[in-house]
């Protein structure tokens, strides 16, 4: 694979491939830990970004770095496979399985997906681990895949940036203020402070029930504040 990033300037529907480059270097960040030269998932990354700005259709209404990451991630991804570099231990299998059962346990409780920071305080196993066992489930993203309906469907996958975490949480940290000290004291004990429902109802003066009622009540509220 030949990929001269210093000279990748071609525009492929309208989308300067050059200066996205720092999309693929963000994507590369996350595999530097494997034993490969930098430059040779570089140059994957580079592929996948050619093959987003051919396939991105603006019209659809997502931004191009949303539609380019998983795009590129999966070029990356195919290249650790084709080359048999990408492989997943017994270890992070068994908890990739305790991260999927407790996933289901959480979605049928509270009508919600689990945040990585609430799985970690669920099991007890690092968030980076947490991190590591979703990504190694997921299966790779393909753009050849047989269940696309044309050659030109978009593969939409949710990607999360800095800025849109930044103004998540500040709209988050609005909405909490506006609780009564009670309810902002529950949030902050079971959501930042991991603890135990019957644990916090103890502190809070409350029973283990009253606790669960009021926290499904106010992660209701909170979905309807944050939209």
């Amino acid at each position: 694979m030949n990929v001269n990033h210093e000279n990748f300037k071609s525009d492929i529907n309208d989308i300067n491939i050059e200066n996205h480059l720092g999309l693929v270097h963000l994507c590369c960040q996350r595999f530097r830990k494997r034993v490969v030269d930098y430059e040779e998932i570089f140059q994957s990354g580079c592929v996948g970004l050619a093959k987003a700005a051919k396939n991105f259709d603006k019209n659809k209404g997502v931004k191009f770095s949303t539609y380019a990451v998983p795009v590129i991630l999966g070029e990356i991804k195919s290249f650790f496979r084709d080359n048999a570099f990408l492989k997943v231990s017994r270890g992070l299998k068994e908890i990739a399985a305790k991260v999927k059962k407790e996933q289901e346990k959480f979605l049928d409780f509270y009508h919600r997906e689990p945040t990585v920071k609430e799985l970690s305080c669920a099991l007890n196993i690092d968030a980076e681990q947490i991190l590591e066992a979703l990504d190694s489930a997921r299966p790779l993203v393909s753009l050849d895949s047989s269940k696309q309906e044309s050659e030109h469907e978009n593969i939409e996958v949710p990607v999360v940036f800095e800025e849109e975490k930044i103004s998540l949480n500040i709209s988050l940290k609005e909405a909490i203020n506006s609780f009564e000290p009670t309810d902002k004291n529950l949030i902050y004990l079971r959501f930042f402070k991991c603890m135990t429902q019957s644990k916090a109802a103890k502190i809070l003066g409350m029973t283990q029930v009253q606790v669960s009622r009021r926290e499904k009540s106010l992660l209701k509220l909170l979905r309807a504040k944050l939209g």
